[in-house]
């Protein structure tokens, strides 16, 4: 009797096992929809993936740092078969781009934009023509991104700034067009055509207009998407230099900038001194402010926020697969290598300028996202690399491809600008009841300053008040009343409760970043066709018994790692660090090693000191947003690690 007694408990203890274990499962994750597959290398071949083209034939080009064309044959393994990788060029300077015209390749090297013919059908170039070449002060910042090919045939080209011997931090044009975008057309004529780009990585056409991106930096305080149309400056003043050229079609200059903007450029017993965050800083400038004095300035359409979405953007590539890559077609896909992820950007025009929403996607990949291009299968290939820059990948470089597995993701879809708040689209119904509950969300909008510290902390913080909330009959969409809206600001708001229709999970990822560079005009909704309720206010408060903390010694509570957890990432630490290993900062063990003070560690946030780490390529941008008494629970947390 004991025995079966025994055998049920052990049956009920199985079953409830099961059970968590299949609920686990059944939580959504992000490759049950769009599943990764790695392209395998043949022996001695690195692919640095500088540039990825899906070509009319099927296969695959991809340029590599190390200065190689390849021609992939079969690259998605169809029935079982390898790929065939042939040599289609080689001894390239560093080639960052590839475009496809007329049977024959373009790339941008560092110093020019060369033409890649095979005449005679063998697979191998035999013609390497230059049609534009620019200068190059040798510098190793000096990358040179593209070419876009577009709509009339022309190519753009972006390039980067190089950085001052003295000041290393300052973005600078040492030789004409650096820090520019170029269009060159096939006859070798290049038209200079915007400035006010720090390190352009990504570049692409959205509905036949020229878009890119820009990493944080000096200048730039949060990575992000800006249209650029002819004759804009978009921010970083380095290639103001070279305005007063007889090509230039912008025409403010240097002097003209600096009269109005503080350079902070200063010197102290002999040497100059990198400009450095001013927390608390009274009367910060911002972008939209020196737009008002210099109207050619050019807001970025989306900001991409550092840390939480990327912290080196990349390659841009709208989603025109006609629904073979799921539910996104039309939006635009932007890279980030130094999180080695994808986020997913919609735009809308409001008052005739772009403006638009971000949201996480896809993360995972082996190593840097850089370029991206989709097969007429609708797979997305992904040219990745770390040098120079560090990835949260495992590799320094790969060729991988994303495919939609056919599972439709609870997402949003989309998300509208309206006068009195947001529309958001989902991809699945929602829960009404959950939908409708104004605990369900919680949002905060914030700004980034505009000065040449290496990227700014999130500034301005306003909790958003959110007055109600309209769930469609459908359920597919909600609008989302909010009183206090600002133009100009990121508003992030996170989807905390609302859950699927006829289910219990939340979207697979929860929260969006939209960048409100104008309020669009009309009557908002009535209070009366809005649901206010709140089922915090039917809840009894119940104090829940907290894990027992660590103690480091007798005056230090420490959190567990459990605990900690929701510090790190509401603050963003973990976009850069982990606990074990090395992402694109340190781990959190090695920064317990170097023995620095609780009290160290919160002056180390909010003033980071790049020098400190000199083996990570990426410099920590100030955090003074990290409340201190926030900090210093993580702090002492690093400083308990074994």
């Amino acid at each position: 009797m004991k025995n079966i007694i025994h055998f049920k408990i052990l049956g009920v203890l199985l079953s409830v096992g099961i059970l968590q274990n299949a609920f686990s499962q059944n939580i959504p994750k992000e490759e049950d929809y769009y599943r990764i597959t790695t392209i395998p290398t043949p022996e001695g071949v690195l692919i640095e993936g500088g540039g990825v083209l899906s070509l009319p034939n099927g296969s695959l080009a991809v340029c590599t740092r190390r200065g190689d064309v390849w021609l992939i044959e079969n690259p998605t393994m169809s029935n079982g078969y390898s790929p065939t990788f042939i040599k289609f060029a080689s001894g390239l300077h560093e080639p960052l781009g590839l475009a496809y015209k007329a049977g024959a390749l373009y790339t941008a090297q560092r110093g020019e934009l060369t033409k890649l013919v095979d005449t005679n059908g063998d697979r191998i170039a035999d013609v390497y023509e230059t049609v534009f070449a620019w200068p190059l002060s040798t510098h190793y910042h000096e990358y040179s991104f593209g070419p876009v090919l577009a709509p009339d045939q022309s190519f753009f080209v972006t390039a980067n700034v190089a950085f001052g011997n003295e000041e290393w931090w300052r973005g600078e044009s040492r030789v004409p067009w650096r820090g520019w975008t170029m269009r060159i057309t096939e006859d070798g004529q290049m038209e200079p055509w915007a400035t006010g780009m720090r390190s352009p990585a990504g570049y692409g056409l959205i509905d036949g207009e020229l878009f890119y991106t820009d990493n944080q930096g000096d200048w730039i305080g949060s990575g992000g998407l800006w249209h650029l149309s002819k004759g804009v400056f978009t921010g970083h003043p380095a290639g103001l230099k070279w305005t007063s050229l007889e090509k230039s079609p912008v025409k403010l200059t240097e002097p003209q900038f600096y009269s109005k903007i503080d350079k902070r450029q200063v010197k102290e017993n002999g040497r100059y001194i990198k400009p450095e965050n001013i927390q608390n800083e009274e009367d910060p400038d911002f972008l939209y402010e020196a737009q008002a004095t210099f109207p050619e300035l050019q807001l970025p359409a989306v900001i991409l926020p550092h840390g939480i979405l990327g912290i080196s953007n990349s390659e841009i590539k709208v989603d025109d697969t006609q629904g073979k890559f799921g539910p996104f077609q039309g939006q635009v896909l932007v890279g980030d290598m130094g999180q080695s992820k994808i986020m997913r950007v919609m735009l809308e025009k409001i008052k005739g300028e772009y403006q638009g929403v971000a949201f996480d996607f896809r993360s995972g990949f082996q190593s840097g996202v850089l370029r991206m291009d989709f097969d007429h299968s609708g797979n997305l290939f992904i040219g990745e690399t770390n040098r120079g820059w560090g990835s949260a990948g495992t590799t320094n470089s790969g060729l991988e491809f994303v495919t939609w597995t056919g599972r439709m993701p609870f997402e949003m879809k989309t998300v509208k600008a309206m006068p009195d708040g947001f529309e958001i689209a989902f991809t699945q119904p929602v829960d009404k009841d959950s939908a409708e509950d104004l605990d369900s969300y919680i949002g905060k909008s914030y700004i980034y300053k505009y000065h040449p510290v290496y990227g700014s902390p999130q500034t301005n913080l306003q909790e958003l008040h959110i007055k109600g909330v309209k769930v469609s009959d459908d359920g597919l969409k909600v609008r989302v009343v909010i009183d206090n809206l600002r133009p100009y600001y990121v508003h992030e708001i996170t989807l905390n409760g609302v859950k699927i229709k006829a289910g219990n999970h939340l979207t697979l990822h929860p929260t969006f970043y939209y960048t409100l560079n104008h309020i669009p005009d009309g009557d908002g909704l009535p209070l009366t066709a809005l649901s206010t309720k709140r089922s915090s206010s039917n809840k009894k408060v119940v104090k829940k018994s907290p894990a027992k903390p660590k103690k480091k010694d007798k005056n230090e509570v420490v959190l567990t790692d459990e605990e900690i957890q929701p510090l790190l990432t509401n603050n963003t630490c973990v976009a850069c660090h982990s606990k074990d290993k090395r992402i694109v900062g340190p781990s959190f063990k090695s920064i317990s090693k170097r023995q620095y003070s609780n009290e160290r560690i919160v002056e180390l946030i909010y003033n980071p000191q790049p020098k400190n780490w000199p083996e990570y390529a990426t410099p920590m941008a100030p955090m003074p947003q990290v409340p201190k008494e926030e900090a210093l629970k993580i702090a002492a947390w690093i400083n308990a690690l074994d």
